[in-house]
């Protein structure tokens, strides 16, 4: 390239030309043939080599590749071509204007710098990516590290910019950030504390994307769609957005119900309150129709020996109520209940189950259930619950028993007419 300009240039005075119209003539033909060389590199680095690398990556087995392909490395890649031949033969054609080539090549500096923060960009989004569809590695929170590495690289490309603008070095920039520490801390609170907070989510994996988190302080309960270097998306279950900072997460308290998610199995605890006046001693007659009953009968028949067996040493004074040991109706119940749980298709038999008395309310004795649905679907794990207590309310009174419920209008109805028939006059 300089050897053309300087034949033209020699030529162009050949013909009679004065000097400074054919120096300025020929550096001016010199640098459209720049900027067609730089076009031409840009062609061919876009029309052949990036199709050449994308048809390379399509006949690649791991799926790393496809992503750089798909966030646009390569194609950023690509931008590099005309500015490598720039910076090649800008000294042929511009060598002889100082200024002029000092301002090209400060343009390419500044070309590259935006050219390389945007490869990393793209490296960082085809990493995220692949991070996010990884099975292993899906729901961790790598958007923040990403917008952590990506913050601070715009702010070094900054000073990068600047040092080439004011012509400084990049180190005394830098050297200057000191003073500014207080400021920056303070313009970059929110993303600080949220980097920080990303860190430590990450490293203990308190909060994943997909995770089912409750955090009824912020109106969050759902699922945790987008994990970010400041903010935390959580869609409800009413499908509503609430957006939560990072920081929130680890300086106030909440739920992650990915525990209850990864066991299998989920939770039932639930009380069935039964009035007081309903719970008494079993007579023959309700003992031979409970024994009827395939979930007590080996129960009751192994509790009726064991009970006998004891009254024998209290001989007659085993017959008067308030001596020796009698089967209840609510007692022979929550054997029922724990039997039938015991043998139900979807209630997990690994982990805890039980059936037991709470104390005593004004509303009752509450039977508690606590066992685990083999099924975390939340509407599966609803009619699985809803099936079991159906049953417990319907058969209850087949062993005399009456759950509590607080009077209503009817009751209160039937209750006056017939305290009026009690009063009429016989």
């Amino acid at each position: 390239m300089h050897t053309f300009v300087r034949f033209l240039e020699d030529w162009l005075l050949a013909q009679g030309m004065p000097t400074t119209w054919a120096d300025g003539f020929s550096v001016s033909i010199g640098f459209v043939l720049l900027g067609v060389l730089a076009w031409s590199a840009n062609f061919v680095a876009k029309s052949v080599i990036l199709r050449l690398v994308k048809a390379a990556v399509k006949r690649s087995k791991t799926d790393i590749d496809d992503a750089f392909v798909d966030t646009g490395v390569f194609t950023r890649l690509s931008h590099l071509a005309p500015a490598l031949v720039i910076n090649t033969f800008a000294p042929g054609v511009l060598g002889r204007s100082d200024a002029v080539l000092e301002g090209v090549n400060d343009a390419v500096s500044v070309y590259l710098v935006c050219i390389w923060l945007g490869v990393l960009f793209a490296v960082l989004n085809a990493i995220q990516k692949v991070v996010e569809h990884k099975s292993k590695t899906r729901g961790l929170p790598i958007k923040g590290f990403a917008q952590a590495v990506k913050l601070v690289a715009v702010v070094v490309a900054l000073i990068l910019i600047l040092a080439v603008m004011l012509g400084k070095s990049p180190i005394y920039l830098f050297s200057g950030l000191g003073a500014l520490t207080a400021v920056l801390m303070f313009v970059f609170k929110d993303a600080i504390l949220g980097f920080v907070a990303g860190i430590q989510i990450s490293a203990n994996q308190m909060v994943r994307v997909g995770d089912w988190i409750e955090m009824p302080q912020a109106s969050a309960d759902g699922d945790v769609i987008d994990v970010s270097l400041t903010t935390v998306k959580v869609q409800n279950w009413d499908k509503t957005i609430s957006t939560i900072p990072t920081y929130d997460l680890i300086s106030k308290s909440f739920r992650n119900w990915r525990g209850m998610s990864d066991s299998g199995g989920r939770r039932i605890k639930r009380n069935l309150c039964f009035d007081a006046n309903s719970i008494q001693f079993a007579n023959a007659d309700q003992l031979e129709r409970w024994s009827q009953i395939s979930h007590v009968r080996e129960h009751l028949a192994a509790k009726r020996a064991e009970i006998a067996k004891d009254n024998e040493k209290l001989g007659e004074e085993a017959n008067v109520l308030g001596n020796g040991r009698r089967l209840t109706n609510i007692g022979t119940f929550r054997a029922y209940t724990l039997n039938y749980l015991r043998n139900h298709p979807h209630i997990d038999q690994g982990k805890t189950l039980l059936v037991r008395q709470l104390q005593s309310t004004p509303h009752g004795l509450p039977l508690e259930i606590y066992c685990f649905v083999n099924n975390t679907a939340w509407a599966f794990y609803e009619g699985v619950q809803s099936d079991i207590f159906d049953h417990l309310l319907a058969v209850a009174k087949v062993f005399d028993l009456e759950v509590y419920q607080h009077p209503s209008g009817s009751d209160l109805s039937e209750g006056l007419a017939a305290l009026r028939d009690a009063m009429k006059p016989q």
